[in-house]
């Protein structure tokens, strides 16, 4: 790989059309299109460039069924830099996960499962001897670095009889080592009332736009009261997709009522990347400007609103100075069928596909 080399003639979500040279692994310069030199040049006329894609919550540990996938099967490959793996792990495997990045060309960060067995079964919560507060305390001080959060999968087939308790250890647990929650919502009991009340500033919701009867919204499509109460105080809303969370009726009454997601995410694994309805997250895009949010709104939910979360501001942008980390894409008019979680079907005549990255200074193509 060319030390220095140029995209040219990208554009960016407003359509300004420029060239990026990168040098070392940095962006160097950023000039008016047709006018960067580089002994190395990728034509990309016409294709969009954004800062890399980060998705928020996916499952790339591999050794673990069914939620598991390789790293770069979910990331550089499918036009995403960075992932945020979504609690597969607890203190038990977080150091596997943290190693298997090493052999891996995406970027990964990750919140540490509360319990300490992670994903290894599904009812991870079910049982209170597996949540150990020095646990998750060693674990921090090991990976400080890669742990950006806390996750906490609340639902009923998770957490069992044990019903609200693990997420008052989370929320003990988030004030001790200063680091947020993202909390699961799915079937109850504990009811969707018991779980909002416990979260504050910062904490993220996924799983938002569920289908599931214990969700966020009323019989005729109205956020409940409790949903809006969390977004004044600052709840970060994550649309987490996956096999059994996303909706397009609730997706259409939130944007309805004007319920923005903060970040689209996929909760992406192999089972749903391979056989839908998830695929990747350009197809989950895909889905949010079928429904009719703008390509700028859409790119912001895996870029700059990500970064913000994350504290990593030189993740969402594309600056002078800055390691390059960034997402190549195009918007194809064909003819798609989209299907939700609950098996609803769309169709749509767009979709956003992939066409390569630069990470860490490495351009790849997808």
């Amino acid at each position: 790989m060319e030390n220095r080399f140029l995209l040219r003639n990208v554009k960016s979500v407003t359509e300004k059309e420029f060239d990026i040279v990168i040098e070392n692994g940095k962006i160097s310069e950023i000039a008016k299109a047709g006018e960067g030199k580089a002994p190395l040049v990728y034509d990309y006329s016409g294709t969009y460039i954004s800062s890399g894609w980060i998705d928020l919550h996916v499952h790339a540990f591999p050794d673990f069924e069914p939620y598991g996938d390789e790293i770069d099967e979910i990331g550089v490959k499918q036009g995403v830099t960075t992932l945020v793996d979504a609690g597969s792990c607890g203190a038990d495997q977080i150091a596997d996960l943290v190693q298997s990045q090493y052999a891996a060309k995406t970027n990964l960060l990750a919140f540490l499962n509360i319990s300490r067995i992670g994903l290894k079964r599904t009812d991870e919560l079910s049982n209170m001897e597996w949540l150990k507060a020095e646990k998750i305390s060693e674990a921090m001080k090991a990976y400080r670095s890669i742990i950006v959060g806390l996750k906490a999968r609340i639902s009923k087939s998770v957490v069992g009889k044990r019903g609200i308790e693990p997420l008052y250890f989370a929320r003990k647990m988030s004030s001790e080592i200063s680091l947020p929650l993202m909390v699961h919502i799915g079937s109850g009991p504990p009811a969707i009332e018991e779980v909002v009340s416990i979260l504050e500033k910062g904490d993220i919701i996924t799983h938002y736009l569920n289908g599931k009867a214990n969700n966020l919204f009323d019989n005729e499509g109205k956020p409940l009261p409790l949903l809006m109460e969390a977004i004044q105080r600052g709840v970060h809303l994550d649309v987490g997709h996956g096999n059994a969370s996303f909706s397009f009726q609730v997706a259409e009454a939130a944007k309805k009522h004007n319920v923005k997601f903060d970040t689209i995410s996929t909760d992406i694994y192999r089972k749903n990347r391979l056989n839908g309805p998830v695929y990747s997250l350009a197809h989950v895009l895909s889905k949010f400007l079928y429904l009719g949010y703008s390509l700028e709104e859409v790119v912001n939910g895996v870029t700059v609103n990500a970064a913000k979360w994350l504290n990593r501001p030189e993740l969402g942008r594309i600056q002078v100075g800055d390691r390059a980390n960034l997402t190549l894409f195009t918007i194809e008019d064909e003819p798609v069928l989209f299907i939700d979680s609950e098996g609803e079907q769309r169709e749509g005549n767009q979709i956003i596909k992939a066409k390569g990255v630069v990470v860490n200074g490495t351009f790849i193509e997808c």
